[in-house]
């Protein structure tokens, strides 16, 4: 994502908070987006997960009745 193009957003913070970031030198721009970035990804991985939850739950259900191909090479 860091190869996208910027765009100008306008926001509403704590003013305060927004004052201490600011005295701290805290790049506001780059913090949000390095956020936003994590919790899109999060959100992207929870949603891929509940879209393939039926599909999982088979593969497991298939796993425990039948084993793993390599389990006969597992030593512990």
């Amino acid at each position: 994502m860091n190869a996208a193009p910027k765009k100008s957003c306008n926001l509403s913070i704590n003013a305060e908070l927004l004052a201490q970031a600011k005295a701290l030198g805290i790049n506001l721009s780059q913090t949000l987006e390095a956020q936003l970035e994590k919790l899109v990804r999060e959100a992207r991985a929870k949603q891929w997960a509940e879209e393939n939850r039926e599909a999982i739950e088979s593969q497991n259900r298939w796993i425990e009745k039948h084993g793993l191909f390599s389990d006969h090479y597992r030593f512990f």
